[in-house]
């Protein structure tokens, strides 16, 4: 029983990338639903391969994801870690989570979600998640800036 091969041209994965839009306390999540028909919550979100940049997949991904036209991504506010692989042999990518804003926060979610809900973190930790949003439940850092150099 030997290791399990990636298929040749198959691109590795460098990170998940999310976005986080609030509005007043809340954050937006998509629904989806799995093949039991059990509703399950996510941030908006892309598997970064490698080679290409975090911040221009999610900010393409998430107008795509949402519907929300006029957002702007900005720094990363949180950090975590992903399993991309299986529960037994697992490989942990970084999961960065960019701050969002937007003008017109009503979503309209792609044919993939079923709809949306805006929660707390916390309530959403407490809640049902898909794959790519078990890292809620996992510790996060939070983003420092950079300290102003020491004269």
């Amino acid at each position: 029983m030997g290791r399990r091969r990636i298929p040749t041209g198959t691109p590795i994965p460098k990170a998940l990338a999310c976005g986080m839009l609030e509005d007043g306390g809340r954050v937006l999540f998509l629904v989806r639903k799995d093949a039991a028909g059990t509703e399950r919550i996510e941030m908006p979100c892309v598997l970064v391969p490698s080679g290409r940049s975090p911040f221009a997949d999610i900010k393409e991904a998430f107008g795509r994801m949402t519907g929300i036209a006029d957002c702007q991504i900005h720094e990363i506010i949180l950090e975590g870690k992903h399993n991309t692989g299986s529960r037994r042999s697992r490989f942990l990518v970084p999961c960065l989570i960019f701050r969002v804003t937007a003008r017109n926060r009503s979503a309209k979610p792609a044919h993939e979600f079923s709809g949306f809900r805006w929660l707390s973190l916390d309530d959403a930790r407490n809640g049902r998640l898909t794959r790519n949003a078990e890292w809620l439940r996992k510790e996060i850092r939070k983003s420092q800036p950079a300290a102003p150099p020491v004269k």
